[in-house]
């Protein structure tokens, strides 16, 4: 560093236990992988694409797409010299194109987003073997730009409900892609607006006079050498939102636009010359570019919130602030408990969700070959898991950067801290690729069946088999205030809320109501009940996979990461007491020894707390937060980037002369 380091920072970092390498080294998968990283990031940061002469909080709406796409293309054109230059796969590349690396270029997110995670997938997941060599090569090579559209004005979550159309004609051997109403236009795709020139459309298919429900269609929206729409293409954008203000979101309406029936995507099922209609073998195949889209979500989540508890914990190093004891200096706000309870939990859930994240990509990709074999039976199990794996993650983000926010102060609240940025990208997460509500009731559907399986004596996948074990007709077990006990317990708090969510829809039932009303009057309990499901099953996954990282740690190391893990642990059943004190037998002496425990972690994570989010190994230009750099120095940064205000670039506003000067002389 040719900057000096704040000294109370500097101090933080002596007192540390354990080699920050050594955790850098595990949180990214082995020193090669550490290295591949860095040696990435320095070769996309030298080429200076993240540097801004004005600030993004000072564009406006237009600007800000202007600059998304100016630095997307020199993103991509760079990504290509790479690959040629060191013969590497995509897969090296995966932390420019998303991850930190990208979103420290493309701050407020970028128009080509979903050309790479939902275009190209679909293309590889619904397309054949010959429309995929005709497409997907022109789409690596962004020859074409793709986006995908599914959500409409009127209709997100409930896929049923899509009202465009794509009409057979046989005479033509084209589908007809009408929107037969203002709800009909598709709503909120990236790149849609004024980016993408391709798109795949999900449409109902009629074919012979009948509705085949939704398919997905690729459609060019835009002449290849004009980029003007073409005829009966409705398209433009939204407007501006809380963040991700570059991405470029849009609307898409059909005036009878006529395509090829090739441009059906016919992997699963086929529209024939003459419009017979084949039949998917199964309707779950297309569940599988949601199910990956959610699992990438659950990453991005990992690392907004490293971010936020990085920026976070610097600051409170260096802020000091009151006075407890008379005539002694004012503390670091990291030494009050209350900002430990604040940011910790933060750190702990970044490890948490990463390990989870790790955990279902690896059961995505053999349920994925399960597919390819004909063999769906945990598809089910997988698609519940990564519903509520999303809305927890989304969810646990937003408010761990919110509470990151709150931790830093009134600065905290300036668009420079890069809190509020996060904030605005982290919550758009809650809603898009499913909105938490209805995911947690997807799950519910899943769970209300295992329930009633085990009641039936039947096996049950590994992710639900606690129901076999804990039943309501068993008497409750004594209480375990250790770190299994707490698991155990809300294994059978997840339990007891299925349970009673499958006894009060039969209860309603009996009183002869429809099974959908019982369903929908219980659903505030069936969410309630996912979310308890998910919680279970990340508390023992973290666990489970911190003792494996522990086995192959120093004894320094392993000693923080049993801390962090018990913390995580501690911290739920605190924050879930009413939930154990229903269906556990806990009691008042064991929640006063949880928080006792809980309050004795905070105290022995406290010497390490910078070392823990140095271990995150966020460079400052990916971090981008004058609250958060590496040397510390907050207050000078803040007074740097203030200056670059356009409202400093003069002395005297011209407001001044147009309209505060003739009001305070009474000449207005």
């Amino acid at each position: 560093m040719t900057t000096k380091v704040n000294p109370d920072l500097q101090r933080e970092r002596d007192k540390c236990t354990f080699n920050i390498t050594e955790l850098t080294n595990i949180i990214d998968g082995g020193p090669e992988k550490t290295e591949d990283r860095k040696r990435m990031e320095e070769l996309v940061l030298k080429e200076g694409i993240h540097h801004d002469d004005v600030p993004m909080q000072y564009l406006s709406h237009k600007e800000k797409y202007e600059r998304a796409i100016k630095k997307s293309c020199y993103l991509f054109k760079l990504i290509r010299r790479l690959q040629e230059e060191d013969n590497a796969s995509m897969e090296n590349y995966r932390a420019v194109l998303g991850g930190n690396l990208g979103s420290a270029i493309l701050q407020d997110g970028s128009p080509l987003t979903l050309h790479y995670v939902m275009f190209i997938p679909t293309l590889m997941g619904q397309a054949t073997v010959e429309q995929q060599a005709y497409w997907i090569g022109r789409a690596f090579n962004l020859d074409i730009v793709g986006t995908y559209a599914q959500t409409e004005l009127g209709h997100g979550t409930f896929i049923r409900g899509l009202e465009t159309t794509a009409t057979y004609d046989p005479k033509t051997k084209e589908f007809v892609l009408h929107s037969p109403t203002l709800t009909a236009y598709k709503w909120w795709p990236g790149g849609l607006a004024h980016t993408a020139n391709y798109c795949i459309v999900m449409a109902q298919l009629y074919t012979k006079g009948k509705c085949h429900g939704i398919h997905p269609f690729i459609v060019q929206l835009r002449d290849e050498e004009t980029h003007m729409p073409l005829p009966g293409i409705k398209v433009g954008e939204i407007g501006a939102k809380l963040g991700m203000n570059g991405t470029n979101n849009g609307f898409l309406g059909f005036e009878h636009v006529r395509i090829p029936r090739e441009h059906l995507l016919m992997k699963n099922s086929k529209v024939l010359e003459d419009g017979t209609y084949v039949n998917a073998p199964s309707s779950k195949l297309t569940y599988g570019t949601m199910m990956f889209v959610r699992v990438v979500i659950v990453n991005d989540m990992c690392n907004y919130m490293a971010k936020a508890v990085t920026i976070a914990t610097r600051y409170s190093a260096v802020r000091r602030q009151s006075q407890p004891k008379p005539n002694e200096p004012e503390p670091q706000i990291l030494d009050y408990v209350t900002q430990q309870h604040k940011l910790f939990i933060g750190i702990a859930s970044v490890h948490a969700f990463r390990l989870g994240a790790e955990w279902i990509w690896n059961m995505y990709n053999n349920v994925t070959a399960e597919l390819e074999a004909g063999d769906m039976d945990r598809l089910p199990e997988l698609h519940a898991l990564s519903c509520c794996l999303k809305a927890v993650s989304t969810s646990d983000a937003a408010e761990t950067v919110e509470r990151c926010r709150l931790a830093c102060g009134g600065h905290g609240y300036m668009q420079s801290s890069n809190l509020p940025v996060a904030y605005g990208l982290v919550t758009a997460a809650c809603t898009y690729e499913g909105e938490n509500t209805v995911l947690f009731l997807q799950t519910a559907r899943y769970l209300v069946k295992a329930w009633q399986q085990a009641a039936g004596g039947d096996a049950l996948p590994p992710t639900v088999s606690y129901l076999g074990r804990v039943t309501t007709g068993r008497r409750v077990p004594p209480w375990d205030n250790s770190i299994q006990g707490i698991i155990d317990g809300f294994q059978r708090v997840a339990a007891g809320k299925i349970g009673l969510c499958v006894a009060n829809i039969e209860k309603r039932q009996k009183t002869g109501m429809a099974y959908e009303d019982a369903w929908n009057m219980t659903s505030v309990q069936l969410a309630s009940a996912s979310e308890a499901h998910c919680r279970a099953m990340l508390l023992s996954c973290y666990y489970e996979e911190t003792e494996k990282l522990c086995a192959q740690a120093s004894p320094a190391l392993r000693q923080v990461l049993s801390q962090l893990a018990d913390l995580y642990v501690v911290y739920w059943a605190l924050q879930r007491v009413g939930d154990l004190l229903r269906f556990t037998s806990i009691s008042e002496r064991d929640i006063e020894q949880l928080q006792n425990w809980y309050e004795d972690l905070l105290v022995k994570l406290r010497p390490n707390a910078v070392g823990l989010v140095d271990a995150f190994d966020i460079k400052d230009e990916i971090l981008h937060s004058t609250l958060g750099a590496y040397d510390g120095r907050v207050y000078e940064r803040l007074m740097e980037e203030a200056l670059k205000s356009p409202l400093n670039k003069e002395p005297v506003n011209d407001s001044f002369h147009k309209y505060l000067k003739p009001f305070m002389s009474g000449k207005l």
